[in-house]
């Protein structure tokens, strides 16, 4: 796993607290490896940042944007993150939180298909034994 910054834990206990409603929403439908028997943590550290969503078995972060996301300085941000947290190996998965929100189906269905790519499963698994 990334090495992080000891100083961000306490920040990360407090977002995981404060949670958005989209956050909330997204936790209930991953959390308890509810999907493909991941687990997934929240507000992770990771280097010098805090993201949204990880599961390490896969090596997917997940993180939701918010409508401060839009502005041009924070889209150069976030560029910074994804392209540090790419350089540890790892792959990022952005949903803006109306999708979130309004779009939930389609959400999982992209990471349940990120998560069947790291985990190296095929679409539909072939029987392993007996059969016809």
């Amino acid at each position: 796993m990334t090495n992080y910054n000891p100083k961000l834990k306490p920040f990360a206990r407090t977002l995981r607290s404060n949670q958005t409603d989209a956050e909330q929403k997204l936790w209930s439908h991953v959390r308890r490896k509810q999907l493909l028997d991941v687990q997934f943590y929240r507000q992770k550290p990771m280097g010098e940042f805090i993201v949204d969503f990880y599961a390490p078995a896969t090596k997917l972060v997940i993180e939701l944007d918010g409508s401060q996301h839009l502005e041009p300085t924070q889209q150069a941000y976030d560029q910074q993150r994804s392209a540090f947290l790419q350089q540890q190996g790892l792959r990022v998965l952005r949903f803006s939180n109306l999708d979130v929100l309004q779009q939930i189906e389609s959400v999982m269905t992209a990471i349940f298909e990120a998560l069947q790519m790291g985990l190296k499963i095929p679409p539909n698994p072939p029987f392993s034994k007996g059969g016809v």
